[in-house]
């Protein structure tokens, strides 16, 4: 949804059975993994809101992200430099870099080393 303001950076994959909700703009850094079946929404409604206002905020997701198997990106995060979401985590808050998040909501659980050097070697961005 809104591909307009989705951009993707290089060596960067999306597995199959995403949801890319990029309404209210989605960036994805260079190097990033994003496995199956993980949503990232941009939208929500508010509400409180007698008349279900819908909003939009935007989702970056920095270089060297790893976004496990069935994960829930809600509007609004950054996820930060070579951090770690896992598997079935709903990522609702701010991830620092390099940091392991998992649960529901995702908190922190450990730290990934810092010296990445690596390319998603696929030959496409979606498949």
């Amino acid at each position: 949804m809104g591909p307009k303001h989705f951009v993707i950076g290089k060596h960067s994959h999306i597995n199959r059975g995403c949801l890319l909700d990029a309404r209210g703009s989605l960036v994805i850094g260079d190097n990033v993994s994003i496995s199956h079946k993980v949503n990232i929404v941009t939208g929500g409604h508010d509400y409180n809101s007698r008349e279900f206002v819908l909003r939009h905020q935007p989702i970056i997701i920095d270089d060297y992200v790893w976004i496990g198997v069935g994960c829930t990106i809600l509007q609004g995060v950054h996820i930060g430099k070579g951090a770690v979401v896992c598997a079935g985590a709903v990522v609702c808050k701010d991830v620092e870099s390099f940091s392991v998040v998992a649960g529901v909501p995702a908190k922190k659980i450990g730290e990934r080393k810092q010296e990445l050097d690596y390319h998603c070697s696929w030959d496409i961005p979606l498949t």
